[in-house]
């Protein structure tokens, strides 16, 4: 069990023989994880497919169906959240870009921020953060 834990992780095309053999061995013991790992694998699927947005909120909802009928509650928090956020998760189909520049410049202020153990002089504070990170 302990060394199947990084094949769950992959997805199936990319395991090695060895791990092909395990997750056999894995799913047949544990019918809940291959549950898991196809509900698992089929979100990531979903965001690896160059596609429209039409047809990923097609396949996000085909997801959700399959959430529903596998049961785990955790999976359906998942889901929840998903439905609450789905224009801006389908944003991601525009350009496929994320916002991963922003929270990274974010956690750049933060340090920054904390570096200085709390700002007291704000403008001098953000013409310092310019003069650094613009």
């Amino acid at each position: 069990m302990a060394r199947s834990r990084y094949l769950l992780f992959k997805s199936g095309d990319k395991w090695r023989e060895s791990q092909r053999k395990r997750a056999e061995i894995l799913f047949r013991e544990y019918p809940d994880i291959e549950k898991a790992y196809s509900l698992t694998h089929s979100l990531r699927m979903i965001f690896n497919k160059r596609s429209t947005i039409e047809s990923a909120r097609l396949n996000m909802a085909k997801w959700y169906n399959k959430v529903e009928e596998a049961g785990f509650h955790s999976f359906n928090v998942i889901a929840a959240t998903f439905y609450e956020h789905s224009e801006e998760i389908l944003n991601f189909y525009i350009r496929r870009s994320t916002n991963a520049a922003a929270e990274s410049f974010n956690a750049k202020i933060k340090s920054f921020r904390a570096q200085l153990r709390g700002v007291v002089d704000i403008p001098f504070f953000l013409f310092r953060l310019t003069k650094l990170y613009a």
